[in-house]
């Protein structure tokens, strides 16, 4: 949509896009915090999932509205909804920190917009508690039709500019599927990282003795190229570092050890037949 591309080039939200970043980074998005909000321990980002309470509470509400004598229990839905958006506040927010500039103007929106239907459910609780269900009916309304607007954005944000999606698991389809020459055993070191070309994407290979990992060269976070990452050792473990973001994975195993991101890295299968380490997607 026009509406939306204008949005994405709008560069007069960089200034207020930048600031909120900074802010982000020295507070939520830090540390183990950080990464808990980033939802690395589930394996995706965990903000769709916090924002199922509020949202279900205020479609609930709304379907009570329509009937009669429901007014005390579509409040009680309405305070649930409304005290529930902290945790889907505390990971948009830690999110927005690793969004790209054009990701984050309509991130921008998406939080400006949600900020609007709380202040008018918060009115319509209010209102409700005065005995002006009326009214609370009004702006609970209101607010159910801009949080509806807000979540188009966010679904924008997560299927058209692929904000908290797996870059790793997209690369797959250039991956072949049938098992193909990595290259000889013999050309890598113990213990030590080798990169190579396979398929049509580039591969890290780590090798532990007899044991070999393929991981596909593209950061699951944001694509970044792991290829030009460093290796750390996290307790005990022989990992790679993305040098966009930060993310570490394991190199054993692809396990995401720290964020910002929440997938692990995809491995392909192996195996080492007449010499030569051979591999093909998962």
């Amino acid at each position: 949509m026009r509406v939306l591309a204008r949005l994405e080039n709008a560069r007069w939200l960089d200034r207020i896009g930048d600031a909120v970043r900074r802010v982000v980074l020295a507070t939520v998005g830090k540390g183990r915090v950080g990464e808990a909000l980033h939802g690395r321990q589930l394996g995706h980002p965990a903000h769709p999932a916090m924002v199922q309470l509020p949202v279900g509470a205020w479609m609930s509400a709304a379907v009570l509205d329509l009937l009669p004598g429901t007014e005390p229990a579509a409040t009680a839905l309405l305070v649930a909804g409304t005290a529930g958006t902290l945790p889907s506040v505390a990971t948009g927010a830690a999110d927005f920190g690793t969004l790209s500039r054009e990701q984050r103007r309509v991130a921008l929106v998406h939080a400006a917009a949600n900020t609007v239907a709380v202040g008018l459910f918060t009115a319509s609780i209010v209102a409700r508690l005065r005995g002006d269900h009326r009214r609370g009916r009004a702006l609970s309304f209101a607010g159910l039709g801009v949080a509806g607007t807000s979540a188009y954005l966010g679904g924008h944000l997560a299927f058209a500019q692929a904000a908290g999606v797996n870059h790793a698991a997209a690369a797959l389809p250039r991956v072949p599927r049938e098992w193909r020459t990595v290259d000889a055993v013999d050309s890598f070191a113990d213990r030590k990282v080798g990169t190579r070309a396979f398929g049509d994407t580039t591969v890290l290979v780590y090798r532990e003795s007899d044991r070999f990992s393929v991981m596909v060269g593209e950061c699951a976070h944001r694509g970044g190229p792991l290829t030009d990452g460093r290796t750390v050792d996290v307790n005990g473990q022989v990992c790679v570092q993305c040098p966009w973001h930060g993310s570490v994975f394991a190199l054993a195993d692809g396990h995401a050890v720290h964020g910002p991101a929440g997938s692990d890295q995809v491995l392909l299968r192996t195996r080492v037949r007449g010499g030569l380490l051979e591999a093909a997607r998962p």
